[in-house]
């Protein structure tokens, strides 16, 4: 039997299919934020949802003019108000333009990428290739140094307009629940320590400041039959420190 809003809080198990992911190349040396531009995008948008400028944007990219074409990849320059210290110090700034429903949200759920690479917007373009309307399933992405900085914190599309997720097949999880997804396979390696400090922010952020109330928490395994986040993500210690 799928979750309900009546069963919800007594039962956190149900299966289903996870949310297919793509196969990334191996990792760069050296992080830098790439942004697939896809339709509908313009270069104020663009800057808007990733708390960056338009002129910071031509500037990295070396454009003459706002002209952008679908597919196109760009460049991003740091949030503004990034800190590699405060995770979430971005996040305030972005967050401060949502009216965030509070009511809504009722769990936090814990995804790894299951690639070894990544960032929000290569997520956002490959599930949209694969259907998905609204793009990117996640709320957040958490980088590993590959396609972000070690840690840094994305804000999707889905928070910003404070839409359901896509990251369970369940539908009612997906319409309470946070998703949160930390880029790596962690079947084969553990997290980074900033992706994990970052994780800690970002929960700490969400209930405190945020909603201003503690929600449930989970894995993806804890909602579906699967192995995400992987057997080396500490979820007991997290179960320890959130659950509710």
């Amino acid at each position: 039997m799928g979750l309900t809003r009546r069963n919800f809080t007594k039962n956190l198990f149900v299966s289903s299919l996870a949310v297919p992911l793509f196969t990334l190349t191996p990792q760069n040396l050296f992080a830098s934020v790439t942004y697939v531009v896809k339709s509908g995008d313009t270069l104020s948008r663009i800057a808007q949802q990733n708390g960056t400028t338009v002129s910071k944007i031509k500037r990295l990219n070396q454009l003459k003019s706002d002209l952008i074409k679908i597919g196109q990849k760009l460049q991003l320059p740091d949030p503004e108000h990034y800190s590699y210290r405060n995770p979430t110090r971005h996040l305030i700034y972005q967050n401060k333009k949502i009216k965030v429903d509070r009511k809504k949200w009722q769990i936090i759920v814990v995804h790894h990428s299951a690639t070894s690479r990544g960032n929000a917007s290569m997520f956002d373009a490959s599930h949209r290739n694969r259907g998905m309307q609204n793009g990117l399933a996640y709320h957040f992405v958490i980088g590993n140094g590959t396609d972000t900085q070690d840690g840094q914190i994305e804000m999707g599309s889905r928070w910003l307009k404070q839409l359901q997720g896509g990251h369970v097949k369940n539908h009612y999880i997906n319409e309470v629940g946070i998703g949160i997804c930390l880029v790596g396979n962690f079947e084969k390696n553990k997290p980074t320590a900033r992706q994990l400090k970052s994780l800690t922010a970002l929960i700490d952020w969400l209930q405190g400041s945020v909603l201003k109330k503690r929600v449930k928490f989970a894995g993806h395994k804890d909602i579906e039959k699967n192995l995400c986040p992987g057997k080396h993500f500490p979820l007991k210690s997290y179960h320890r420190k959130y659950s509710v």
